[in-house]
């Protein structure tokens, strides 16, 4: 490893700086375009040693575990703190651009939609019990060390506030030397914890946890892999105007703004089908929202998640029939013949994106699609398929749900053109 002066003049796909040299491309965390540095150099990647000038987009970052230099050797839950909010976004949108472009897609992309630091309902911490304690907190970027936090700026305030509890918890959790995930979502009944780890409890530890949880306020569930250890009364969120207890660690869209966005685009381009197809429908974000105005069929793979929709439907007077199917759309798609009743369609499929059902839909006669995702290389691939199909872009809508990370989330909107 060799330390060397470089000249950042672009930034890659993951927030890294980018250093072009004579000997290839050097990937700099924590660097941006204009800045000279030094750093340590191994095998095409840099360690920030020292800025020799500052590029002029450089800013303070807003949080003191971030960056390079911080005292806590930097925290990995966040890329970008370190950029003015104007280049930042122009990077962000640029993300989505040039998936679009790589697959021929030259249609228009809207402005960033801004999400407030504090908005993340949803967070995921990472812990290890140790021979002083347990430490909670967030992996170092490109590493398993845990970077303990005493306050995150982009969980909401109530998370912040509940972290020594949280922190507590965690701490009667770690049975186990290995280290595990503690999701917390903020519901409105209170905070539900899911805990995703490698070891096995015994049933005095159950007992234990349980206890804990009870002396704890504002904890409404913890679940461990899976399973309910204890619920004080079932954790509560609203799609729309619809009350649903989502599952024990099941898919929600991290921020409560973004989410109301997505629906709103959503419902609003499909305010004319009769008759809509939700696919990977998870809990009801869009199939509730949109069974105020159609007949929705709703599928998913997660059975859980599936009861806690057709849960929530047949308890919500008012809605227009909601039908739910059980089905790995990714092993399993839905075939062309069984999509001719339906008018609209939205689809918000995991990271990998929807290649193989998508390539049923393109052949359909569905008028109106919605395209969620939070994967813009997927989406693009996915989109592709799509407009060699027959189908318009109308609109694309980046989202930055995941502030000062590299990822972004895209709701992109579909019409059949006229044969």
């Amino acid at each position: 490893m060799s330390a060397r002066a470089l000249d950042i003049t672009r930034l890659g796909g993951q927030g890294d700086g980018i250093a072009e040299t004579p000997e290839g491309q050097i990937f700099v965390p924590f660097t941006l375009p204009g800045d000279r540095i030094t750093a340590a150099v191994d095998k095409g990647r840099g360690t920030l040693i020292s800025l020799i000038e500052p590029s002029p987009d450089r800013v303070t970052p807003p949080c003191p575990h971030f960056g390079a230099d911080s005292d806590e050797a930097g925290c990995g839950g966040c890329a970008m703190q370190h950029v003015a909010d104007a280049a930042y976004r122009d990077w962000k949108r640029n993300l989505v651009v040039a998936a679009l472009e790589g697959r021929g897609i030259m249609a228009e992309v809207g402005p960033l939609v801004a999400c407030a630091p504090g908005a993340r309902r949803r967070v995921v911490f990472a812990v290890r019990r140790t021979d002083k304690g347990s430490i909670l907190g967030f992996n170092r970027a490109s590493s398993h060390q845990i970077v303990p936090i005493e306050t995150c700026v982009v969980a909401s305030e109530r998370i912040n506030q509940a972290l020594p509890a949280i922190r507590r918890l965690a701490t009667a959790v770690a049975v186990g030397k290995e280290a595990f995930r503690l999701s917390v979502l903020d519901t409105l009944s209170g905070f539900d914890l899911a805990v995703d780890a490698p070891f096995k409890l015994s049933e005095a530890d159950r007992l234990r946890i349980s206890a804990s949880v009870r002396k704890e306020t504002g904890v409404t569930r913890l679940s461990f892999n899976g399973e309910i250890l204890i619920e004080i009364q079932p954790p509560q969120l609203v799609f729309g105007d619809v009350a649903v207890n989502p599952p024990p660690g099941g898919f929600v869209q991290a921020s409560e703004a973004a989410e109301t966005l997505m629906g709103e685009l959503v419902t609003t381009h499909l305010k004319k089908s009769k008759r809509v197809l939700d696919l990977f429908s998870g809990s009801g974000t869009f199939a509730l929202r949109l069974a105020q105005q159609s007949h929705v069929h709703a599928v998913e793979s997660d059975g859980p998640s599936l009861a806690a929709l057709d849960k929530a439907a047949r308890r919500s007077p008012g809605l227009k029939p909601v039908s739910v199917e059980k089905r790995d759309l990714l092993r399993r798609p839905l075939m062309t013949a069984e999509l001719k009743t339906y008018q609209g369609l939205v689809f918000d499929p995991p990271r990998a994106g929807a290649e193989v059902q998508v390539q049923d839909i393109a052949r359909s006669t569905i008028t109106r699609i919605a395209a969620v995702s939070c994967n813009p290389v997927t989406l693009a691939r996915d989109l592709e398929i799509l407009v060699k199909g027959g189908y318009k872009i109308t609109s694309i809508t980046p989202i930055d749900q995941f502030l000062w990370s590299s990822h972004v989330e895209v709701v992109a909107l579909l019409e059949r053109s006229k044969r």
